[in-house]
């Protein structure tokens, strides 16, 4: 069974000549989004995804804006607001060392490099110059990690662990 990955939201058209607005959720958006990419549009109502070939793609503003090929005007596209776009597993690219995909991520156990277990990532929040791992401690509160080197020790995506390293006041 073929896995999904979200790429972004389409939250509205642009324009008359088919543009969309999409919020996206990727870090290769100038990737995802080249002209001829496939994407997968999954709408709230159905399961089987509407498979659209992106024609053009530009940034205005916060928002990426995408035409596709066969969709030429705003009322092509208006019945596509609210969909979510998204490329099959096959699509990820590969990624550079200590580089890692949020869905490998999340779902690890987190242990000290002294064999203190921590819990479990639940949520990645990109809030600037590095991500924060949030772990579900085990007496059910919040614990932020970032990861950074000085902290993240090993990552063994395989067996879905990670050892830290704590700084001082990270876990209290």
């Amino acid at each position: 069974m073929e896995r999904w990955f979200n790429v972004g939201k389409l939250v509205n058209t642009h324009g008359i000549k088919g543009e969309v607005r999409v919020v996206s959720k990727t870090d290769f958006v100038n990737e995802r989004y080249k002209p001829g990419n496939h994407l997968y549009l999954f709408m709230p109502d159905t399961d089987t995804p509407i498979e659209l070939v992106v024609a053009s793609h530009r940034q205005h503003k916060s928002f990426d804006l995408l035409t596709f090929e066969g969709y030429p005007n705003m009322n092509d596209v208006e019945k596509f607001k609210g969909g979510i776009l998204k490329v099959p597993e096959s699509q990820l690219g590969e990624l550079e060392n200590n580089e890692f995909y949020f869905h490998e991520i999340i779902g690890c156990e987190v242990f000290t490099v002294k064999g203190e277990e921590i819990g479990k990532i639940r949520e990645i929040l990109t809030p600037g110059a590095n991500d924060v791992w949030v772990i579900k401690g085990k007496g059910g509160k919040d614990i932020l990690i970032p990861y950074i080197e000085q902290v993240v020790k090993k990552v063994d995506i395989k067996e879905k662990i990670i050892l830290i390293e704590p700084m001082e006041g990270l876990l209290s």
